[in-house]
């Protein structure tokens, strides 16, 4: 237990939200420990530092019950600051402040050095990459663009998050060599939208060479891409994808739904035609490849005909991986002008329908892995299983590989071989080799 002096002068940074705000969170730690502050992630700390997320209602809401629940601690004197900053504030900073006016301060998300200044703090341009990593030791996500460009109607990330910016190949493999020489082998590529990297910077999309720079980095094992866009999509990163071992034969490229009309009326420029011929190429170029996909249900105007072709494309298509989240009606976007019409238990039972068509699929192509043996990288270990993961699973949202703990012992944090015994939907049990 923490004594009163312990805990003075202690920043807790809380982190809600995707793993880009994990990322800023990251950030602004190594700043602070660069300045010689005391900093902790979700643990206690006198100052508290909450970066929220404002992307659809329950994360909202989420950000604004911690707002209210630190501002409770703070009347009690349990803490003596709060500070919020993210996606949230930089959406509703009025708001915020008429409604939670007691928060010492709110920052948006390109406010850095000012939430720095706040705390003490100066901002360091020389830290590329200097980051306190809140995940598992073995994996780390690396950020390597901001913002989106892309006019979808459903999406308030641009609002919060600015226009595209990328981070140059040159700086993103410092930040890789350095997480590497701390123990990290896995390294998530993330960004609003990966497959527009570099075409701010180098005028043309340059994902495919920012692969080859980082697979060259000693230490890194496996590199995972997420968030993917389908329009553009630049094609040779399949053949680095296919040629090089240390690219996980992995994509998460969610596409949101495949009606015309609906596709239409979200601004994603394509087509189910187009759409469906593009994940025919992807599996043509690299036939092992797990495709992960998130879908929208109950969008504006979304009919019964409309969701019945989702369904059988979905069913069709036999994603390894697959989310649905229900259509969450954000103002200032483009569909905020549409009525919300679709009744929110119409929403929820459609996605579970989705689900439960994706859960029968998984189980399936579970079922296909038994008696195979896998690379598994090892996360965790949770009551009586040591936890992994394949190369065609992500943290937290994936698959997992669960390894009895009171048969077997395989080290945390390192890869192991692990011959698949029993599969159920989600999950696959095995023994390591």
């Amino acid at each position: 237990m923490r004594t009163k002096s312990l805990k003075k002068n202690t920043i807790n940074v809380v982190t809600l939200g995707c793993s880009k705000n994990v990322y800023d969170s990251e950030v602004l730690m190594g700043q602070l420990r660069a300045n010689g502050k005391e900093v902790v992630h979700e643990e206690e700390g006198n100052i508290v530092v909450i970066n929220t997320c404002g992307f659809i209602n329950n994360a909202k809401e989420e950000s604004v019950n911690t707002i209210l629940e630190f501002m409770q601690k703070k009347e009690e004197g349990l803490v003596d600051k709060v500070f919020v900053t993210g996606c949230l504030s930089e959406r509703y900073k009025p708001d915020l402040e008429k409604e939670i006016p007691n928060v010492d301060q709110y920052f948006g998300t390109s406010d850095l050095p000012r939430l720095l200044k706040a705390l003490g703090a100066d901002y360091k341009h020389e830290l590329i990459g200097e980051r306190l990593t809140t995940t598992p030791k073995n994996y780390a996500y690396l950020k390597i663009a901001e913002g989106c460009d892309r006019p979808c109607s459903f999406c308030a990330i641009p609002l919060m998050r600015g226009t595209h910016k990328s981070t140059p190949i040159e700086d993103l493999v410092i930040e890789a060599q350095k997480l590497a020489a701390n123990g990290v082998k896995e390294l998530i590529l993330i960004a609003q939208d990966l497959t527009y990297y570099g075409l701010d910077l180098y005028k043309k999309r340059r994902l495919a060479d920012l692969l080859l720079a980082l697979v060259k980095v000693e230490g890194i094992e496996w590199i995972r891409l997420h968030y993917a866009f389908p329009t553009g999509f630049p094609m040779d990163v399949l053949e680095v994808m296919k040629q090089e071992p240390k690219i996980c034969n992995y994509l998460d490229i969610p596409l949101q739904h495949i009606s015309d009309s609906i596709l239409k009326s979200m601004r994603r420029g394509t087509t189910q035609e187009k759409t469906t011929k593009l994940l025919e190429s992807f599996r043509a170029a690299v036939p092992d490849m797990a495709i992960r996909t998130t879908l929208i249900v109950g969008y504006p105007g979304e009919t019964e005909e409309d969701f019945e072709i989702l369904k059988n494309w979905v069913s069709e298509m036999r994603f390894e991986r697959l989310g649905c989240f229900t259509y969450s009606h954000e103002e200032n976007t483009h569909a905020y002008q549409l009525i919300d019409d679709v009744p929110e238990e119409v929403k929820q039972a459609r996605a579970s329908e989705i689900m439960d068509i994706q859960s029968q699929i998984s189980w399936e192509l579970n079922q296909e892995k038994v008696g195979k043996t896998f690379r598994c990288i090892i996360d965790r270990k949770e009551g009586t299983y040591f936890i992994g993961r394949t190369e065609f699973d992500s943290p937290d949202v994936d698959n997992e590989v669960l390894i009895d703990a009171t048969q077997h012992y395989v080290k945390i944090g390192e890869f192991v071989n692990v011959h698949i015994t029993e599969a159920a939907d989600f999950d696959l049990y095995g023994v390591p080799q």
